[in-house]
């Protein structure tokens, strides 16, 4: 199987305390696996080393088999990677839905005209046109989980990396970004506490604790 992601020996220290240890992993093409584990185990930390966002102690990243060694080499993969925080509160840059929607493809220099044109087709297949012209920051949160995700989305990343998707959501939400996910052909990291949710998603779950991840059976 062809590899979006492949973790090398990476490690993680904070303070000088150790997170985690000679972490390896493959994420196969289209796949879609979750990272489980207690609060404080480092899952969070190594969705951000694998987005580019945070260096690793030691060990390295290849994305599509090419070998990562610094930040810096993440810039010509940023748009084939979409990372969803925990709290997307402070993800938004824009007030109102199709504004922040768009944003990202204005700021490669896209049309007003293609930009809205896209948006409102990402809008359309996540079901939310209705929420086209509100205001971001009046909308429930798992509406604006949803419309964090078509803001990735619009840029036809190739792997997904969320983090606690579901969290605070009730179930009409909950089940809505399921549906979502889903549908959606992608490889695909999920960190999450929620078992229901994940085994209604992947293929593997793994387990980070300890200081070092194993798959579960």
């Amino acid at each position: 199987m062809s590899c979006s992601v492949n973790l090398r020996a990476i490690s993680y220290e904070n303070e000088d305390k150790q997170i985690f240890k000679d972490i390896s992993l493959n994420l196969g093409h289209e796949e879609k696996i979750a990272i489980v584990g207690s609060n404080g185990s480092g899952k969070s930390t190594l969705l951000k080393i694998i987005a580019g966002l945070i260096n690793p102690s030691s060990g390295y990243i290849e994305i599509f088999h090419n070998k990562i060694n610094e930040l810096k080499d993440f810039s010509k993969y940023r748009s084939d990677i979409g990372y969803l925080p925990q709290d997307v509160t402070n993800h938004f840059l824009c007030p109102t839905v199709i504004e922040d929607v768009i944003f990202s493809l204005r700021a490669k220099g896209i049309s007003k005209e293609d930009a809205l044109n896209q948006g409102k087709q990402i809008l359309q297949e996540l079901q939310i046109s209705h929420l086209e012209n509100r205001v971001i920051f009046d909308l429930s949160g798992g509406e604006q989980k949803i419309v964090a995700l078509a803001g990735l989305l619009i840029l036809k990343p190739k792997i997904l990396l969320l983090d606690e998707p579901t969290n605070a959501l009730d179930e009409q939400s909950e089940k809505r970004i399921i549906e979502i996910l889903n549908s959606i052909k992608k490889s695909m990291i999920i960190v999450s506490h929620h078992r229901s949710f994940i085994d209604s998603l992947v293929s593997k779950v793994y387990r980070l604790d300890c200081g070092s991840l194993g798959e579960m059976s």
